[in-house]
């Protein structure tokens, strides 16, 4: 048994664990065919935002590296170019598809997927490898791996999801399962928003943890409540 020939393998860095808070800044895609890696997809994102010290140090990317790159809103159609109906393959896939999945909700673009994910099959077949992490996984495989950084994470699962097939394949373990992620498309931060963020901010002398007309309604009313909360009105 072969496993899956056909695939695209992705992996994002972000600003943090949750996909309906927090932003895509680096997005990393590898498509294979017959098994064999034939075409790669980079590009850092724009968050519009500063990055904290903790993402710096972990992905080695710069808020000043990423002023001037492209939006996730830019990156969106080349990326579903290359996606194409491909079965998505990744370490924890469904926290990248959930990253994903909100982005093209909110460009009203459908995007439904099944996927692999290398971390459920670590976590079921590599029973002599206490740590189920990618970095640790490579090490234990010996896969070259520049960690933390999307392109360099999507290569070493590629070739993790390798390893595995051919050590513990069978066809049920490893058949692409549906990715669910539930999300509604968001509106953008209102006029009336923007004029009651930019007050309070001044107000209390505050610096926007983002630019103000990238957020949604959603971000702005939150936003506006943990200003309200440690500063009062």
């Amino acid at each position: 048994m072969q496993g899956l020939q056909n695939f695209v393998c992705i992996d994002l860095e972000t600003t943090g664990l949750n996909p309906k808070r927090d932003r895509i800044i680096e997005i990393g895609a590898v498509k294979v065919r017959n098994g064999e890696i034939i075409e790669t997809f980079q590009q850092l994102i724009d968050p519009k935002q500063q990055l904290e010290e903790r993402v710096e140090i972990l992905t080695g990317i710069s808020s000043k590296e990423l002023e001037g790159k492209p939006t996730i809103q830019e990156v969106l159609p080349a990326l579903r170019e290359f996606l194409g109906e491909d079965v998505l393959l990744g370490h924890r896939v469904l926290f990248d598809y959930s990253f994903l999945k909100r982005a093209f909700t909110n460009e009203k673009i459908s995007f439904e997927r099944k996927g692999i994910d290398t971390l459920k099959l670590a976590r079921q077949f590599v029973t002599d490898s206490e740590s189920k992490k990618l970095e640790s996984l490579c090490k234990y495989y010996e896969i070259t791996h520049q960690a933390h950084r999307a392109l360099g994470d999507a290569l070493a699962t590629v070739e993790l999801y390798q390893k595995l097939v051919e050590n513990y394949y069978n066809e049920e373990a490893f058949s692409p399962k549906p990715l669910e992620f539930k999300v509604k498309k968001e509106s953008p931060i209102t006029k009336a928003q923007k004029e009651r963020l930019t007050l309070l901010l001044a107000k209390h002398n505050l610096v926007p943890k983002c630019e103000i007309s990238s957020m949604t309604r959603n971000e702005a009313s939150r936003y506006m409540d943990q200003i309200l909360a440690t500063y009062g009105r």
